[in-house]
């Protein structure tokens, strides 16, 4: 634990008064994953646009679909799951030398915004490379407001990364074919009409 300590004083002589507004605005778009939910209800509910395929949108909509299935059980997983048994407390609460510019209610482990952040960023990655590389540049940064803000140990965003991820790759190795096949089969009774 004093080495996770060590590193989140190391971010406490950086801070400034742009910086913390930068930081507490980056770590606001992962408030109950805000900003992915967001991103999977536009994938999800927008039309056909201009001359994109039926195809593409139909692919489209199944990434927010994605997005929004592997946000729920991440959520399931971190927040009523591993939160409640592990109970472990923030660093603020340990450390109180240290007065954070936000003070979140629950408990620390994992980092619930790294998990939502990684399940969304790896699900849209999964989709289109490009777009999931930004949304995984922007996991990582709100990973690190964690860290800055003194309100997870560096463990905490580390199992957050891992959680989020393996969620989100056996979502699209498990529930994404189901998904599919089952749209194709509505598809095809559709046609036979």
């Amino acid at each position: 634990m004093q080495l996770e300590f060590d590193i989140l004083h190391a971010l406490q002589t950086i801070h400034n008064d742009i910086l913390d507004s930068i930081m507490l605005f980056v770590t606001r778009l992962g408030d109950g994953g805000f900003i992915w939910i967001v991103a999977g209800l536009l994938l999800l509910l927008i039309p056909a646009v201009g001359k994109e395929s039926k195809e593409h949108a139909r692919e489209r909509r199944i990434a927010g679909l994605m997005i929004l299935l592997t946000l729920v059980v991440e959520a399931l997983i971190v927040n009523i799951g591993i939160k409640n048994i592990v109970g472990r407390l923030r660093p603020f609460q340990v450390d109180t030398s240290v007065i954070p510019l936000i003070t979140p209610g629950e408990t620390s482990f994992p980092s619930g915004h790294t998990a939502s952040s990684f399940a969304a960023a790896t699900a849209v990655f999964l989709y289109k490379k490009k777009p999931g590389t930004i949304a995984l540049i922007l996991a990582t940064a709100i990973a690190f407001t964690r860290l800055y803000l003194f309100v997870h140990f560096p463990t905490d965003v580390l199992a957050g990364m891992i959680i989020g991820i393996v969620v989100a790759v056996l979502m699209n190795r498990f529930v994404k074919p189901a998904i599919v096949n089952k749209i194709n089969t509505k598809m095809n009774e559709r046609l036979e009409k």
